[in-house]
């Protein structure tokens, strides 16, 4: 049992965690979490039998994180060494989690909203990106984002196997989903034509939007947050601030709060709720994401990206 006991460390338990938690979260959030358990945990505590792990020696390995302000850093590698701690619990290795409470030691962090822009000012963002010096491929991919309101990462991974023409729908599948659910996203009449600008660039790649240096990957999701800051919106707007304006104005026209929260891929807070409301509005979101993208247009008047013919497209 003692040898038993030694052999099941911190670190061999946060592998056999981390495995399970694979399948409800997406690669790059598996990948993150580990990363910062490699960083601030493993070398302290990573080779240290998972039954003697104490709360005051995880606390004192988490004080030089908070002195440096990093709260929202502290957060998460509590609730992952709390997962951790969980996991082994159920599986027979400990009596009890002893850092279930270690979170309320700490500084809680701010919350910090993405920057982003009031319904209101969709027309200067529209001239803005009409009037920036930006190529094809990036313009499309932040006008995409606006009008289909995906995550950055979400727009910048859209492969064209995940397009059916046939449904107009965008078919995301459930690896690449936050929540890891699938998520179809209608096509509206300006997407669709999006696509038409697109396809003589990428229609014969994997990738809808290719990256700049390799094409046969696909363009990083911080490429449209420079182009933002190219266009001198810095601290005004991020990629990711354009769900939440078109959150907000959906919201501002009295659309139903369910239908916009199932168009942003949110997953309801309420679990009980959530199990016995499982319908994704889908054909109230066609008629919802329609009155967007005409929104969009209308705000634009002329130099969206249906309009604008470029003198030079790139093959």
């Amino acid at each position: 049992a003692k040898r038993e006991a030694s052999a099941n460390t911190f670190e061999r338990m946060a592998c056999k965690w981390l495995e399970l938690k694979r399948h409800n979260v997406t690669d790059a959030y598996a990948t993150d979490s580990w990363r910062s358990l490699e960083l601030y945990v493993l070398p302290f505590i990573g080779s240290m039998p998972i039954d003697q792990i104490r709360a005051p020696k995880v606390i004192e390995i988490l004080r030089p994180i908070e002195a440096d302000g990093k709260h929202e850093t502290v957060r998460r590698l509590c609730q992952r060494i709390n997962e951790i701690l969980d996991y082994s619990v159920n599986h027979g290795l400990l009596q009890a989690n002893p850092c279930s409470a270690i979170r309320k030691v700490f500084k809680k962090p701010t919350k910090k909203h993405m920057p982003t822009l009031k319904p209101a000012e969709l027309p200067h963002l529209m001239a803005d990106i009409a009037n920036g010096r930006l190529d094809l491929t990036t313009r499309c991919q932040i006008e995409w984002s606006l009008h289909t309101l995906a995550r950055p990462s979400e727009a910048a991974g859209a492969r064209w196997a995940e397009i059916d023409m046939e449904k107009k729908l965008w078919r995301i599948p459930p690896e690449r989903m936050k929540k890891r659910r699938g998520h179809d996203v209608p096509l509206t009449p300006q997407t669709l034509a999006y696509l038409d600008l697109m396809r003589p660039i990428s229609g014969h790649r994997e990738f809808l939007f290719p990256g700049q240096r390799d094409p046969k990957t696909h363009t990083n999701e911080q490429t449209a947050n420079a182009a933002l800051k190219r266009m001198g919106l810095k601290g005004k707007l991020v990629a990711h601030g354009l769900r939440a304006l078109g959150s907000t104005t959906l919201n501002e026209k009295g659309f139903d709060a369910d239908v916009i929260e199932a168009a942003l891929a949110h997953s309801d807070k309420d679990e009980v709720r959530s199990a016995y409301n499982r319908t994704d509005y889908l054909e109230r979101r066609r008629e919802m994401m329609a009155w967007w993208s005409e929104h969009i247009e209308q705000a634009a008047n002329v130099g969206s990206a249906l309009t604008w013919k470029p003198t030079v497209v790139a093959s």
